[in-house]
């Protein structure tokens, strides 16, 4: 068969149908055969299509008539059934119009009706209630307590029903009574059933409860029963500590009476190990009254065991609150003998000199620790228990430490403080003669190796708040640090200040290399009298001294990095764990922020998110949201989490490069103090009788001094360059510090010699010669040095080297291509030369 689908195409070519269709042919056939096979059947394909067409047209006539028919009679079937429904709707709008009144009537008949009915049911009620109230001490009488129970409820049903009637006044009255007369009924039976496990029983007598809704006295009887017995187990603490000094006591008597040197050996129980057996007790105590209220209780054991740990921490509170407060002083021997704490030490109730100790936080996070142990247990056996009730069970465990945790930035301020104030940064040995530079690397030696231990310091008190608060004053010890660190840094600050007295250096001789480089005649006096006192070798050991404060800048430096990137790393984890789907993106007073699902049940994933700082910050929604705001801040690139430290180090970083610019530049700054003022310039050449033989001028000793300085300047610099790079000594960061410094110190040399240059009054020609010399001197040592030398000093020593006859020539043929005109204009002023 023929494919016949390709001549519907709208772009059906015909040459290309049949060139495929030859293709296609056998490899045997002809092309003549296969265009005579397919034209025949093309047409005979055609003949059937024509007769299949001519034979549906002639069925298609036969077929309009009968449509023709069928449509006439369905267009008047539509109009007959038209006028039916118009007749219909116009009967039933003539009904309407007469029924409506009826309707209405109909309506205040049946609502008369209802009132009727309501009105025989209350004075039924109120019959049985007469009824009731006249009966309900016969059964009191028979201590059929379920039929008490039943006729209560019967009143208190028949009262709602009745309203405030005055005349059931006294009745309303004489329920309340006879319900609390029940309930003290019920009491010592429930008691004996609690007591001794009577399963049954109990749940009759709840039922009772229940009946005359009563339900909170089921849970206050309940946690009366077992309050008792779980006071003796907190109790037993105190009866040993009494048992144990009675012992000592009476040991102490028979000791002293005794000839023999008797000693008592009777342990010491301190809270903190006995604390441990105490919440193993009293797990075992819930544990047990959990099973067995799922059996007596099956619809409140989820509330009944949790409201009784609640309401036995809110019973021992205060003494427990007591007890860690001691136990935390008995970790100190100040403090233990006072029996003292923590908390008797931040109230002021102290010595002086009687501070918070790291010991003392340390034993209260080990309390706290035991604390969390038994929290983790109770919230797996109370994990049944709806949200709201296990929140408030933990919030209840952690409740004693709450009045630390609110002073908690408190205490880590004392005690990093403290330890800061501890940290000794001056050198040990006692100043004289020839002792600055020994003193100066030993305060710089205490300067470096104090900056790791005062960041352990930092580091330790973040992880005290981990294990405290579990992140949740987070945002106040920052706070501390912050103000902690810049107490360091300003520790340092000072010890720079009086540094600069043992480098020879002091707030007024220098300024740095930001400030401005004049020094007087009295200055320079009293530098050389200075430096004369020291020698070559103390001078040496001042400026590898000097050159080590470097060391301290850089360890500063990296290692606040390193910390401040350790405290971001805290924050980002913290930001994960208090999850904010336990406490939603708005955090209101009603805790409506905590969501369950949509039957009510509350998600096992919410409460796993409870840990200790999520149990805490629920009940301060504002301090929550803070510490939300700093978490969502820290993971800002740019942010800082010591913003004020961060400031303050790099401070200090440019103070340290002051005073050792201020020690490297001294020496020179001492050499070139009286150039300005030297004899040798305004000297003159006297007259002989006798003619002698010219020398050249050689450089003076100043410049050559200054010149040695800097040439061995780079030797100093090397050792102190590899050991601030990395550890390898190859890299280019070591030469690239070495380089740095000394075109700080060449080019502070050079600034400092020119300013002496430009405060000459008047040279002659033999001082032009000499002053020549040392600029040339000098420029060669700093061409050595690989250092630019510049235009002015360049200017200097042309204008000076060239003869005084022939000066103003050469300035104005120079035009200022290669000199400084202005510094060119100053030379030929000094040397009284006229340009005009």
């Amino acid at each position: 068969m023929i494919d016949l689908s390709a001549f519907s195409e709208e772009k059906f070519d015909a040459k290309k149908w049949i060139n495929t269709a030859c293709q296609n042919r056998h490899p045997q056939e002809t092309v003549e055969k296969q265009l005579v096979d397919l034209e025949m059947k093309l047409q005979m394909m055609s003949e059937e299509i024509a007769a299949s067409l001519e034979e549906q047209s002639t069925a298609a006539l036969l077929r309009v008539p009968r449509a023709t028919r069928d449509v006439i009679r369905v267009r008047d079937d539509a109009v007959s059934l038209r006028h039916s429904v118009s007749s219909i709707l116009l009967k039933l709008k003539k009904a309407e119009g007469s029924s409506a009144e009826s309707i209405s009537a109909l309506a205040k008949v049946d609502i008369v009706k209802q009132r009727m009915e309501a009105a025989y049911e209350t004075l039924q009620d109120a019959a049985g209630l007469t009824q009731l109230s006249s009966t309900v001490e016969d059964v009191f009488a028979s201590g059929d307590l379920p039929k008490a129970a039943e006729t209560l409820a019967n009143m208190r049903h028949c009262l709602s029903a009745v309203g405030e009637v005055a005349e059931f006044a006294n009745i309303r009255k004489q329920l309340e009574v006879l319900e609390d007369r029940l309930d003290s009924m019920v009491q010592p039976r429930l008691t004996d059933a609690l007591s001794n496990c009577k399963v049954e029983v109990a749940q009759d007598l709840r039922g009772i409860l229940i009946r005359i809704g009563r339900f909170k006295s089921l849970e206050a009887h309940y946690t009366k029963v077992h309050l008792k017995p779980i006071r003796q187990l907190w109790e037993d603490f105190d009866s040993k500590q009494r048992t144990n000094k009675l012992a000592s006591e009476k040991n102490e008597v028979e000791r002293l009476s005794s000839s023999n040197d008797f000693q008592s050996s009777l342990p010491t129980i301190s809270f903190s190990s006995w604390l441990p057996s105490f919440y193993d007790e009293l797990l075992l105590y819930l544990e047990q009254e959990w099973k067995w209220c799922m059996i007596a209780f099956p619809d409140d054991y989820k509330t009944l065991v949790p409201k009784l740990l609640i309401d036995t921490m809110a019973t021992i509170g205060s003494n427990f609150v007591s007890r860690i407060n001691l136990a935390t002083g008995d970790v100190v021997a100040e403090t233990k003998a006072l029996a003292k704490g923590i908390l008797d030490i931040l109230s002021g109730d102290m010595q002086k000199g009687i501070k918070i100790q790291t010991k003392h936080l340390e034993a209260l996070i080990e309390l706290h620790n035991m604390t969390g142990t038994f929290a983790r247990n109770v919230h797996h056996l109370f994990s049944e228990s709806d949200l709201p009730v296990l929140l408030d069970t933990l919030k209840a465990v952690y409740l004693p430490y709450e009045p630390f945790k609110q002073r908690y930035e408190q205490m880590e301020h004392v005690i990093l403080s403290s330890e800061i104030a501890g940290v000794d940064l001056r050198g040990a040995v006692v100043r004289g003669v020839g002792a600055q530079g020994i003193e100066l690397s030993e305060t710089v030696r205490r300067m470096e190796e104090s900056i790791p231990q005062v960041i352990l310091f930092l580091d330790e008190a973040v992880e005290r708040c981990i294990s405290f608060t579990g992140g949740s004053e987070i945002d106040e010890l920052i706070q501390a640090l912050d103000d902690i660190l810049l107490q360091y840094i300003s520790t340092l600050q000072e010890t720079l200040k009086s540094l600069r007295a043992v480098c020879g250096v002091d707030a007024g001789d220098g300024g740095g290399m930001k400030k401005e480089m004049v020094s007087d005649r009295k200055e320079g006096m009293h530098n050389a009298r200075k430096v004369d006192m020291i020698s070559n070798e103390e001078e040496w050991s001042i400026v590898q001294g000097a050159l080590q404060i470097l060391t301290v800048a850089d360890c500063l430096t990296s290692r606040s990095a390193v910390f401040e990137a350790s405290l971001k790393a805290t924050l980002a984890r913290l930001s994960t764990s208090l999850s904010f789907s336990v406490f939603g993106s708005n955090l209101d007073q009603n805790q409506s922020h905590v969501a369950s699902d949509g039957n009510g049940d509350w998600s096992m994933a919410g409460k796993a998110a409870w840990d200790v700082a999520s149990v805490r910050l629920v009940d301060v929604p504002e301090k929550a949201q803070r510490l939300f705001n700093l978490l969502d801040q820290s993971k800002d690139p740019r942010f800082h989490a010591l913003p004020l430290a961060s400031q303050r180090v790099a401070t200090f970083a440019d103070t340290v490069n002051e005073l050792v610019y201020d020690v490297l530049i001294s020496k020179v700054r001492q050499r070139f103090s009286d150039v300005s003022r030297l004899p040798i310039w305004s000297a003159v050449e006297e007259p002989s009788a006798f003619p002698l033989p010219s020398f050249s001028a050689y450089p003076q000793a100043y410049v050559t001094s200054v010149a040695e300085y800097l040439l061995t300047l780079p030797q100093q610099l090397e050792p102190l360059a590899e050991g601030i790079s990395s550890s390898d000594p190859n890299t280019d960061e070591a030469q690239f510090f070495a380089t740095e410094w000394m075109f700080k110190v060449a080019e502070g040399a050079t600034g400092l010699y020119m300013e002496q240059l430009r405060g000459i009054q008047y040279i002659t020609d033999r001082g032009a010669q000499q002053l020549s010399t040392d600029i040339e001197y000098l420029r060669d040592v700093l061409s050595a040095l690989s250092m630019p030398i510049p235009p002015v000093l360049a200017t200097y020593h042309s204008c000076l080297s060239t003869p005084r006859d022939r000066l103003k020539d050469f300035v104005i043929s120079d035009g200022g291509n290669q000199l400084d005109l202005p510094t060119a204009y100053l030379v030929c002023k000094i040397r009284r030369v006229s340009l005009e």
